[in-house]
């Protein structure tokens, strides 16, 4: 086949700049070919190479004491103590999903497990973070029940349970939902699988399921924005198959505990390109590969195809040699592609053969680490106006205004499409601020939890950064966990405009300032841009996934309210209401600064509320919607009726950060009372638990009535 001749459309359509088409020709000193084009295109994009982000994510807190592997690796590495590791990581497959939602939402969660257990690790929990445009767009219900398929599908066949996430939906995600999803698993510490390669002469082996075009060029269209050529973009979404990953686990595993691997990665975005790069770049080696010996499901596969495709469920492992039989051995039995493709060599070379032609000779280090990193303009987003005068509204209507928005109704449609309990290890199932799993065959357990708030990050991305992780911090805490460590999933628009560029620069700056604070070190993630349609930008949506601690059972907090129960609040009492879920709900009003987060104020009522987990029945964090809105899910998940003293609108809904809701016996509030006072805690009576009807300020509705509206809106609202 006649390879197309390099020209400056075809370069374009790879998504190389003008001045980064010079550096290749300065690199290689001639013209590079269709297949070595191909290669840049796919290590020098946004999504692989981080060119964009690379200065500042350099800024973010990564190491501490639990650390074991911080950032660079495929997934995060934290001890949990007992010669156990935690492992985990949350990616981006936005644009996928957004094309073809089933697959490329299935394939996000095959990517992200992959990420897990190439580590060594066995997954035990999956969440995700989806946001989506507004529910009266004529693509948004498709999206919806799409992604929560694929998710649902994938995840359930391969056997992983489902423990949280979050779904939230806005205007600005009409033309690009987002799909973030979240995997973690366990392994012992002293036995973790890197993905540097090392020797020289090894063999490089590929792994698992057969190479198809599927997926071809798809890391380069997850780094441009969309227009209306969105549809010829549907080949580039790959295509999962969960029972093949599955065997591909169970394979990986018994392979590592042979001793056989020296180093391992999956093959996720640009598909063999990118694992075989990375793994010489770590090692300081070069790679040759034999394109002919890849398992091929489809034929006359050209080398261009072969080197991009990032068809799913495979690996790209070196090998010691004297045990290839014990490797080969263990891959047939699980009937899976086992094939030594090519071997490490001493010289900074990415040499490809395709039988005796060579399709590409290029120097290794300069595809990965020496890729092109930007400093890109930016501007520092405006102070948000002051917030006008709220207007007027009863609160029982504010308090519908929430239950009723998809945004923040019961969320049980998308929950019940997942396993969350396969397993046998969940604890706390999804529905409340962290799902809880147990490390199986100990007293442990680990919380799990993603949250953002775009709308404050886009009004103020410095303190928006702070609160998507000190919101994470407060749904580990009110489970009675300690905060471990957390990923990050930064989803914004194109870098390459100094407003978004301000957004990303700010928001990483106050992420670094909460995680420093809360001793909770970013140890994985993902940065994934470009995320627009026809020039138009998502809310920036920096997702923060969190892991922490239970030491043993008795620190989780996981009861109900009972009758008579007095409702307190940990923390101040509200009164910011600018870029309130109230606002944009009720009235579609976006205004005002986001909450200011004192992350010493965090910091001790975390503490606190730990401290205390004894005393307390069941605890919630406040954030989006407030008192009211936290009061009223405690109240309806229990079946219980609740009296809320205030009416005031601003102490009901407003969105002050720090503070917690809890159900106590009347007979704890004096010690608790004593023991804020001496940690300079606010504890206040707020309220009390009883009856079968929800009060606000002396207004009352029955409980049925609201909880009927709050566990229907979703499909009612999407019409699913």
């Amino acid at each position: 086949m006649t390879e197309p001749a390099i020209t400056p459309e075809l370069i374009a359509k790879h998504g190389i700049k003008p001045d980064e088409y010079a550096r290749i020709l300065e690199i290689i000193g001639r013209e590079p070919n269709f297949t070595e084009l191909g290669i840049f295109s796919a290590m020098w994009n946004e999504h692989c190479s981080y060119k964009s982000s690379k200065k500042w994510l350099r800024t973010l807190p990564t190491t501490g004491p639990q650390v074991i592997c911080g950032p660079g690796e495929n997934a995060g590495v934290v001890d949990i103590g007992d010669g156990q590791a935690v492992i985990f990581k949350m990616e981006s497959h936005n644009h996928p999903s957004y094309i073809e939602p089933h697959q490329g939402a299935a394939t996000g969660v095959g990517g992200i497990l992959r990420d897990v257990f190439t580590m060594g690790a066995r997954p035990i929990a999956a969440m995700n973070a989806l946001s989506f445009g507004l529910p009266s767009h004529p693509k948004t219900a498709h999206l919806v029940k799409g992604v929560v398929e694929g998710i649902g599908s994938y995840g359930n066949a391969f056997g992983v349970p489902t423990v949280g996430g979050e779904v939230r939906f806005h205007k600005s995600y009409n033309g690009n939902c987002l799909v973030n999803a979240f995997a973690a698993g366990l392994a012992d510490a002293d036995k973790i699988f890197y993905s540097v390669a090392s020797g020289v002469g090894m063999p490089v082996v590929y792994l698992g399921a057969k190479t198809g075009r599927d997926g071809v060029g798809g890391a380069t269209m997850a780094s441009a924005e969309f227009d209306d050529t969105i549809e010829e973009k549907r080949p580039t979404v790959q295509v999962g198959d969960p029972f093949t990953e599955k065997r591909l686990l169970e394979a990986c595993l018994e392979l590592m505990a042979s001793g056989a691997v020296i180093s391992i990665q999956d093959m996720g975005a640009a598909g063999l390109t990118c694992s075989a790069v990375e793994m010489g770049d770590k090692g300081g080696l070069g790679i040759k590969l034999q394109l002919a010996d890849v398992p091929q499901r489809e034929t006359g596969m050209t080398a261009y195809e072969m080197m991009l495709s990032e068809s799913q469920e495979r690996m790209l492992m070196v090998l010691k040699p004297e045990l290839e039989d014990v490797a080969r051995a263990i891959f047939v039995k699980w009937d899976l592609d086992f094939a030594i493709v090519g071997e490490t060599i001493p010289e900074d070379r990415f040499l490809i053969l395709h039988g005796n032609d060579i399709k590409a000779d290029l120097p290794l280090s300069k595809l990965s680490s020496t890729a092109p990193e930007y400093d890109r303009p930016w501007v520092e987003t405006p102070a948000a106006a002051p917030l006008a005068e709220v207007p007027a509204i009863a609160p029982l209507h504010g308090l519908r205004a929430l239950i009723s928005s998809p945004s923040y109704a019961h969320k049980a449609w998308v929950w019940e499409q997942y396993d969350s309990q396969v397993g046998a290890d969940t604890l706390v199932t999804p529905g409340l601020p962290a799902g809880v799993v147990r490390v199986h065959g100990t007293g442990k357990a680990l919380a799990f939890t993603s949250d953002v708030t775009p709308r404050y990050v886009k009004a103020n991305p410095f303190e928006g950064g702070k609160q998507a992780v000190a919101e994470a911090y407060r749904n580990l805490t009110a489970m009675g966990a300690t905060p471990l460590a957390t990923t990050d999933n930064l989803n914004f628009g194109n870098p390459e405009k100094p407003e978004i560029m301000g957004q990303l620069v700010g928001a990483i700056k106050g992420i670094g300032a909460a995680v420093a604070a809360l001793d909770m070190p970013i140890v994985s993630g993902n940065v994934s841009l470009y995320n627009e349609t026809d020039g138009s930008g998502i809310l920036p949506t920096p997702t923060i996934g969190a892991v922490g601690l239970l030491p043993t059972m008795d620190h989780l907090i996981h009861g109900k309210a009972q009758a008579g129960d007095l409702a307190v609040l940990i923390g101040s009492t509200g009164a910011h209401l600018g870029q309130s879920a109230l606002l944009a709900e009720a009235f579609g009003i976006e205004a005002g600064d986001a909450p200011a987060v004192d992350l010493v104020a965090e910091k001790r009522h975390g503490d606190f509320i730990r401290a205390q987990a004894k005393t307390f029945r069941c605890c919630t964090d406040l954030s989006d919607g407030g008192l009211a809105l936290a009061a009223f899910e405690m109240a309806e998940a229990s079946g219980i009726g609740i009296d809320l003293e205030t009416g005031d609108i601003a102490a009901l809904f407003g969105e002050d950060q720090a503070r917690y809701l809890v159900a106590i016996d009347p007979h704890m509030l004096h010690g608790l009372k004593g023991a804020g006072h001496a940690a300079g805690v606010p504890v206040t009576v707020v309220g009390r638990f009883g009856g079968d009807s929800v009060s606000l300020g002396g207004q009352s509705a029955p409980l049925a009535d609201l909880s009927a509206t709050y566990r229907t809106a979703f499909e009612a609202t999407l019409g699913l």
